[in-house]
């Protein structure tokens, strides 16, 4: 009877780790299986090169969301955003991709307007600025296309 005691102890004990390791790992891993607290926002750029799906998206430096899907519609990339439905985004805010760093990853950065207009879940933000092609500058720069 003893060893049954003990057989059942560390089998709880395993299962109750399992618990914990898959909660951390949700958290960790900014899963949401409930996207209540979201709402989808969508940018049309002319080039999101570097920028892939679950990146972040921040206003004045704080996370706000994420990318949720980057498609190719017209030959320009429609990027939708998940924004956190307690921020409100204006019809003139400007979404801008930028780089962590020298050659970081890329992010997408909101910048608000002044309109009083906010966008609707499902709206568009109109004014899109896309990434710096530090490659095609330095190009230009040493082949002597730069203007002064």
């Amino acid at each position: 009877m003893r060893k049954f005691d003990v057989e059942i102890a560390v089998g709880i004990f395993i299962f109750c780790g399992i618990l914990c390791m898959g909660y951390i790992s949700v958290k960790l891993g900014r899963l949401n299986f409930l996207s209540d607290n979201y709402y989808q926002v969508k940018a049309v750029f002319s080039s999101v090169k570097g920028l892939k799906k679950d990146t972040i998206v921040e206003i004045a430096g704080v996370e706000v969301g994420k990318v949720d899907d980057i498609a190719l519609e017209d030959y320009e990339a429609v990027v939708t955003l998940e924004i956190r439905k307690d921020i409100a985004l204006q019809e003139d805010a400007i979404a801008s991709i930028r780089t962590k760093g020298l050659l970081g990853e890329k992010y997408v950065e909101i910048t608000p307007g002044g309109s009083d207009q906010l966008i609707e879940p499902g709206g568009f933000l109109i004014e899109t600025e896309p990434p710096l092609d530090l490659e095609k500058l330095i190009g230009n720069f040493v082949f002597g296309k730069v203007e002064k």
